[in-house]
């Protein structure tokens, strides 16, 4: 494998670390928060430059239905970043309170959760829609091809994405996303373990979602 491509699954990786601290905001308290979330937004940076092929020929070729998911899914996660970034610069009281910004705080709350929430999702379906590529990569390292880790793996997948529908409503994450409440719930008693594990199967969910929409509109699209 190519050093360019370690970095980039390296880069990925991390920022999927990192994404899913920052849910946890008042878990691994306010100071902490704030420079994770300056570290994810230089991943980000670091992402697309790291990627500038693609971005070089976005006007090129044709645009078929996965194309344009994948263009809208970029450009929805570009603008929740920016939403978490300019939000998050107005409450930061730690590692940007320099800056000694005072108005336009509840403004930028809504915001924040907005564009923290929103985002989630898009990064998880962004995820899905290019794990084919990173299930061609495993498949390269482990070679010998096996029907009997193929339907583990799906079976595996099934079993996230259940869950991952049930961690969705038990965590209230949709009201959060329609801003019905304007304040996370955390329960300080719980294990964190136990809140990252939630997490993870939300992400799982919609990014097996993604995964089997590109699916689809691949075939659609060789019809």
């Amino acid at each position: 494998m190519k050093p360019k491509m370690i970095m980039k699954i390296c880069v990925d990786i991390a920022m999927t670390v990192i994404l899913l601290l920052l849910m946890g905001y008042e878990k691994i308290g306010q100071e902490a928060h704030e420079w994770i979330g300056i570290a994810i937004f230089v991943m980000f940076i670091a992402h697309h430059i790291l990627n500038h092929r693609w971005s070089r020929n976005l006007f090129k070729g044709k645009y078929t239905a996965l194309r344009i998911l994948q263009i809208s899914l970029v450009i929805l996660v570009l603008l929740s970043m920016i939403g978490s970034m300019v939000s998050g610069i107005i409450l930061s009281r730690h590692a940007l309170s320099f800056l000694g910004i005072n108005s336009g705080r509840a403004f930028a709350r809504n915001l924040h959760m907005l564009s923290a929430y929103w985002g989630f999702v898009f990064i998880s379906l962004h995820l899905g829609i290019h794990w084919g590529m990173i299930m061609g990569i495993a498949r390269k390292l482990v070679k010998k091809p096996s029907e009997v880790r193929k339907w583990i793996l799906r079976a595996a997948a099934a079993l996230i994405a259940g869950y991952g529908v049930y961690a969705f409503i038990e965590r209230n994450i949709g009201s959060y996303m329609l801003l019905q409440n304007q304040f996370v719930f955390f329960d300080f008693e719980e294990p964190f373990m136990l809140f990252l594990f939630d997490y993870i199967a939300v992400m799982g969910l919609f990014t097996v979602a993604g995964y089997y929409l590109s699916k689809l509109l691949s075939k659609l699209s060789t019809t």
